[in-house]
């Protein structure tokens, strides 16, 4: 049975879609089967990232499972490469409030026994969608930056998971979105929101031509000319993916 690790934030673009890919490519490099689920169901930007024209989405694995037609797992997915599939969200978002979410809990424990690990996206909005998410969810990864806001709606967010009673929540800290932005220490942000900071991308990280490769549908991570193997910021995503795997 694979390891479910939900990729959230608590603003946009802080980072959160590039991480989840680079995580991806991450295991795969690991020779880990991976399958992103793109769970964003109000902007679904995986397959666009990715540059993947899908078909079948989540909505029709609900409408299968609904009519009792369901196939196999691999029906309704795409490979990106031999390691990673993708299952993509709603073509439209207003099918999205049509999605019954008894049926993502669903979903979620029939993928996760074909995978190593399941990636999911989420949207950065606290709704009962992403509670579902959560709740069968083994891991929580909180991407957030070096943001006023971000660090006051983190800071809100880690009060709820310690309220819910969420055991392996953890936290990424991506200061690669932006060159400009460094407002805090590492020691204010972890005085500030209350808990330690697990993960963290630096400067280092940073893409100048980002939008190219999201535009070829590049994990950056598997592009030797972003992240050559063996140099720092490969190994140390390598690191974070396999120290994910691991419990807390």
């Amino acid at each position: 049975m694979g390891k479910v690790i939900t990729i959230t934030s608590r603003k946009g673009g802080v980072g959160k879609t590039t991480t989840l890919l680079n995580l991806a490519g991450a295991f795969s490099e690991l020779q880990k089967k991976v399958l992103i689920m793109d769970l964003d169901l109000y902007l679904g930007s995986i397959a666009i990232s990715l540059n993947l024209n899908l078909e079948k989405t989540i909505q029709t694995v609900v409408d299968d499972i609904t009519n009792n037609c369901f196939l196999e797992v691999k029906d309704y997915v795409q490979k990106y490469n031999q390691n990673i599939d993708v299952l993509k969200s709603v073509k439209d978002p207003r099918q999205a409030s049509k999605i019954n979410l008894k049926y993502i809990e669903q979903i979620i424990n029939m993928f996760k026994h074909e995978y190593d690990v399941v990636l999911i996206d989420t949207s950065h909005v606290l709704i009962d969608l992403n509670i579902v998410i959560y709740d069968n969810s083994d891991t929580i990864l909180n991407i957030m930056s070096n943001d006023p806001v971000d660090l006051a709606n983190t800071k809100t967010f880690v009060k709820i998971v310690s309220d819910i009673g969420f055991k392996d929540f953890r936290i990424l800290l991506n200061e690669s979105n932006s060159l400009e932005e460094k407002y805090f220490s590492l020691y204010d942000i972890r005085n500030f929101i209350g808990v330690n900071i697990n993960y963290k991308l630096g400067r280092e990280f940073f893409v100048k031509t980002i939008d190219k490769y999201v535009l070829d549908g590049v994990i950056l991570i598997l592009s030797k000319k972003v992240y050559k193997k063996d140099s720092k910021e490969y190994n140390k995503l390598l690191m974070i993916a396999a120290d994910l795997l691991k419990d807390e």
